[in-house]
């Protein structure tokens, strides 16, 4: 393989490396827990996050009463989402309107938890237990009534569980899980535009596995779904959690079997065959014609990364 160029020090992965303890044997101390006086909580409106604004960056941890005192009582939902260093922290939902309006008031920032990783508003050790609360706050919106009955649920387990009064059906949190895979053919790799990305950004293939489906097989389908590339081998790479909503986005490279795409226009906008050494140009923000590929906090600039760099599985 040719030599690469020195992409300097591999960034951290965003979302991963939680310093939280989830402590699921203690889920049902929620009240005791809650009233001690070091509890913190990460408090959520929706799709924003509140944070403090502090000298070095926001402060997104605040303390359980002081997070509690920004709604309404009616307005606030609670999960335990474990122990930092024996203090307990939960992930506190006030509602989207409140968190719009503390974006009146001077001490605070409110904002999505995308900018908020791509921009480094936090420390990086704050975004795993942010994306725990966000995912897990958005399950309980989206799942208040029972799937069994109709019945409206409550809730258990710090927030852990859902139980219908009715049927006394337990619901679960749910994680959506999601094939994103850098299909490879020698020097070039297979990347694609989604409508939604950021001008210029070029990125990794996508897609949720389906029932019935195991990772390999989902990697292939989608592959061939959206580019008309008939996949091989297929080797995992890793995961990361994904709270847009509830994700888990599991990375792979892919051997692809031909050359000639066909992409299916209601799923991208172009795919097209990269060089390994243009691929490099995008990933250090060089390209000549400005394209780019995810940002560091995403699992698709280090699978592609990770392809450049010779870091992989080799198919040939």
């Amino acid at each position: 393989m040719p030599s690469c160029p020195d992409l300097g020090p591999k960034p951290h992965l965003g979302y991963t490396a939680s310093l939280i303890d989830r402590a699921a044997h203690r889920r049902g101390e929620a009240a005791a827990l809650a009233a001690d006086r070091h509890a913190g909580a990460y408090v959520i409106g929706g799709e924003m996050i509140v944070t403090r604004k502090g000298a070095s960056g926001g402060e997104p941890l605040f303390a359980l009463a002081d997070a509690q005192a920004l709604a309404a009582a009616t307005g606030r939902e609670s999960v335990l989402l474990g122990f930092r260093d024996g203090v307990p922290q939960f992930g506190l939902s006030i509602g989207k309107e409140a968190a719009e309006g503390l974006k009146t008031r001077d001490e605070f920032l409110v904002t999505d938890l995308r900018s908020i990783a791509v921009q480094g508003l936090v420390a990086p050790e704050h975004l795993p237990p942010l994306a725990e609360a966000k995912a897990l706050l958005a399950w309980h919106a989206r799942h208040r009534f029972c799937s069994n009955c109709g019945a409206l649920t409550d809730v258990a387990e710090a927030g852990w569980k859902r139980i219908c009064p009715a049927c006394r059906t337990e619901h679960f949190p749910r994680t959506d899980p999601v094939v994103i895979m850098l299909a490879v053919r020698g020097e070039q790799c297979l990347l694609g535009r989604s409508a939604r990305f950021a001008s210029a950004m070029w990125s990794c293939l996508a897609g949720f596995v389906e029932p019935g489906e195991n990772i390999e097989e989902a990697v292939r389908r989608e592959v061939h779904e959206e580019a008309g590339i008939a996949c091989g081998r297929v080797a995992y790479f890793a995961s990361q959690p994904w709270p847009f909503p509830m994700s888990l986005m599991i990375g792979c490279h892919a051997e692809a079997l031909n050359h000639d795409i066909k992409v299916d226009t209601s799923e991208l906008e172009g795919a097209r065959w990269f060089d390994r050494d243009e691929v490099a140009l995008m990933l250090m923000r060089k390209h000549p014609d400005g394209l780019g590929t995810p940002p560091p906090v995403a699992i698709a600039h280090h699978i592609i990364r990770a392809w450049v760099e010779g870091d992989v599985v080799a198919f040939d």
